[in-house]
């Protein structure tokens, strides 16, 4: 926790003021007991009316003081929690963007959402408390403790037995709540994924009428929770009654033994009234450090997890002394790369050498599980080889920046994803296109401008979260316009073309064989239509290359990708596949 106290260095001058203002309010609290007995001494017994009422304005004087002091520190401690809780939300959120796959799987994403809204909303909950709380109970606890003391030595024991009783029974509650604290942000991690599960999911859990067994799972992690919930709180509602039997115990005993010392007058009642004022004023801060108590074990737990977040060690970064890309086209090689999963304990790939060359389209092809994507997260950096090493224009990605790397890639993901925005922002995601002819020219190229042009507002037609008011297809064709906005030397393509039927599918390619001809692209397909006018077929078995050419090398001679293409054609299906589309593909 003490990791995060960084973030408040901004406000030390506010701390100050805060500090400031919390110690006249104590002071301000601590002068009213003093006004009371002079009330009741000088002017009651006295028959005083002119000490009355210069004590009373006093009075009044100093409780509208001590309200202002009041809140101005509230307002202070809103103003300095708030910012706080917002420069480490931003530093949780910098860092997570900065993680690699493997991070993401190490924390979970259910996780990393918990830590950056939940946890970060204790600690602002908990700063609040603090500084309202932290410096005027302990100030006003020894203030009026002393106060006490010197008004009524004799009976100073009451407020020790009460304070002594107290303190005991907000020791025996930390120690059976701590480990709760920390359990409940975990069922809370779990309550999070569950939900998450069940909203991206939602169709799936429909079409298999799976919403029985779906509330059943969430009911069980959220009666964990709430059983938690109530342990916790049934524990803490003990202190309120606790602390209220132990004041009125107390004040019953000043007025008892209080009584005896006024009838020997070893006091006056306006000394025994103000004693009685400074035992609630002593009872009363240590209700407030209980309340700190209560609160700071869970906002422990919160904050050791949003620092362990922001510590946790990226593990790929930048080199210290990068080297620059050359100019003009790239090659992409892997030279004997292999890649182990963390934790798993076999390779997914084992030996990996290719080369896709500029001008070229090399194509990745084989049986789920085969490693194809794996094959296509290596290229950005999103893990690093186990062993050996990836080449962009014969220099490793290890010594380029990430996003010289990013820069020079266009990738598109097996999964098409869209952003809240419009059309024209999730086509220039990456912001490299210099004009608007610059996105019409990538959706033209994309086949998403039929589509495109006869919505309402074209270009600006509104993109719901997820892209979930466009089809399949058009998400895909989206998502490639958006990589050719991006102006990449290599195109990757992660079997991007699954939902696109066989004309668009078709005018899609010879669209993209102009535009990408300098440039090295790279396919994972699934269907042999999508890679047979590969000038390199690559095909993977187990995380091995089992074979390498064109497709009609590879099916004379690898039994492999033999068995992919009858399997998806037949002899007839094949023969008008390399007769007419490689030709249509390579040729335009």
């Amino acid at each position: 926790m003490l990791k995060l106290f960084k973030f408040l260095r901004p406000y030390i001058l506010l701390l100050i003021v805060l500090a400031g203002f919390t110690y006249l309010q104590v002071r301000a609290n601590l002068a009213l007991p003093d006004y009371m007995a002079k009330i009741v001494n000088d002017g009651i017994i006295a028959k005083n009316n002119d000490a009355i009422y210069s004590n009373g304005i006093m009075m009044i004087l100093i409780t509208l003081g001590g309200g202002l002091c009041a809140v101005v520190v509230g307002y202070l401690a809103a103003k300095i929690a708030t910012g706080f809780s917002k420069r480490i939300r931003k530093s949780v959120f910098e860092k997570v963007e900065s993680f690699s796959v493997a991070e993401f799987d190490k924390f979970s994403t259910a996780s990393l959402i918990t830590r950056t809204t939940n946890d970060i909303q204790q600690i602002q909950m908990t700063t609040i408390m603090l500084l309202r709380l932290v410096l005027m109970a302990p100030l006003m606890a020894v203030g009026a403790l002393q106060n006490a003391i010197n008004t009524a030595p004799s009976m100073s024991w009451i407020i020790a037995v009460g304070a002594g009783t107290l303190l005991l029974i907000i020791a025996l509650l930390f120690a059976f709540a701590l480990p709760k604290f920390k359990k409940i942000q975990k069922v809370l991690d779990k309550l999070n994924l569950v939900s998450r599960e069940n909203l991206t999911g939602l169709r799936v859990i429909r079409a298999f009428n799976n919403e029985t067994k779906e509330e059943q799972k969430f009911d069980k992690t959220n009666r964990e929770l709430t059983k938690l919930n109530l342990y916790v709180n049934r524990m803490m509602v003990i202190l309120q009654p606790a602390m209220m039997l132990i004041m009125n115990i107390s004040v019953l005993a000043i007025v008892w033994f209080g009584a005896h010392l006024v009838e020997t007058g070893n006091i006056d009642i306006g000394g025994m009234m103000a004693f009685m004022q400074y035992a609630v004023q002593v009872i009363m801060s240590f209700l407030m450090i209980s309340i700190m108590f209560i609160m700071v074990p869970r906002a422990a737990v919160s904050a050791n997890r949003v620092a362990e977040t922001i510590d946790a060690e990226t593990s790929i970064q930048d080199p210290e002394k990068p080297e620059t890309l050359p100019g003009g086209s790239y090659s992409l090689e892997f030279k004997n790369v292999s890649f182990t999963y963390p934790d798993a304990d076999e390779n997914v790939l084992k030996n990996i050498s290719f080369t896709a060359e500029p001008g070229q389209t090399t194509a990745l092809i084989g049986g789920t599980g085969s490693g194809k994507s794996t094959i296509i997260n290596l290229i950005p950096r999103f893990y690093d080889p186990t062993k050996g090493e990836i080449l962009i224009g014969g220099v490793n990605i290890k010594n380029l920046k990430l996003t010289d790397i990013r820069k020079a890639i266009g990738l598109v993901t097996q999964k098409a994803v869209l952003f809240s925005g419009t059309i024209e922002s999730n086509i220039n995601y990456g912001g490299l296109a210099n004009t608007g002819d610059d996105i019409k020219d990538a959706a033209i190229t994309a086949q998403a401008s039929e589509f495109v042009d006869k919505l309402e507002h074209g270009y600006q037609n509104h993109v719901a979260q997820g892209g979930s008011n466009v089809s399949g297809g058009q998400k895909q064709r989206l998502a490639i316009a958006r990589a050719i906005a991006h102006k990449p030397v290599i195109f990757i393509f992660d079997d991007s073309f699954s939902a696109i039927d066989y004309k668009t599918d078709l005018n899609l390619r010879r669209a993209l064989g102009k535009k990408t001809q300098d440039k090295t692209v790279l396919i994972v397909g699934q269907r042999i239509g999508t890679i047979i006018g590969a000038d390199k077929i690559i095909v993977l078995d187990k995380g091995e290359i089992v074979g390498q050419g064109t497709h009609t090398e590879l099916l004379k001679n690898n039994k492999i990708y033999k068995e992919i293409a009858y399997s998806q054609l037949s002899d007839e299906e094949l023969d008008d596949y390399e007769t007419q589309l490689a030709k249509e593909v390579k040729h335009g």
